[in-house]
């Protein structure tokens, strides 16, 4: 990765930031635990820069302006909300899952072509 890469990278994170700091409060407490959940989860495309979390931020400042609450938007349960944005991304658990059983069917590979 090229020092441009990396300055490029922050600069869009600021702006990314400064987006959220603009957020009616309601809306800035309901993305943040948003964002928390979504690290903690892991959907991989996290790590290809904020698209996701801007398409979020997209939604909520529409809404905000519509003058509709943030759980009219995400609905009472947040963590559900972030389950369906993120169902058919590809996690960090699917990642790991794959190399568990990977590595299962090489020990057992191992195990059987011994005896």
């Amino acid at each position: 990765m090229r020092i441009q890469d990396i300055i490029e990278g922050k600069k869009e994170w600021r702006a990314h930031v400064a987006r959220v700091k603009a957020l009616p409060q309601d809306y800035r407490i309901v993305y943040k635990e948003i964002q928390k959940y979504l690290f903690k989860v892991g959907p991989v495309e996290l790590n290809d820069g904020t698209g996701l979390l801007s398409g979020i931020i997209d939604l909520f400042e529409e809404s905000a302006a519509l003058g509709k609450g943030v759980l009219e938007v995400t609905g009472s349960d947040v963590a559900a909300f972030c389950d369906d944005l993120i169902k058919d991304s590809k996690t960090y658990a699917d990642i790991y899952q794959e190399s568990v059983d990977q590595e299962v069917n090489k020990a057992m590979k191992k195990v059987t072509d011994k005896t």
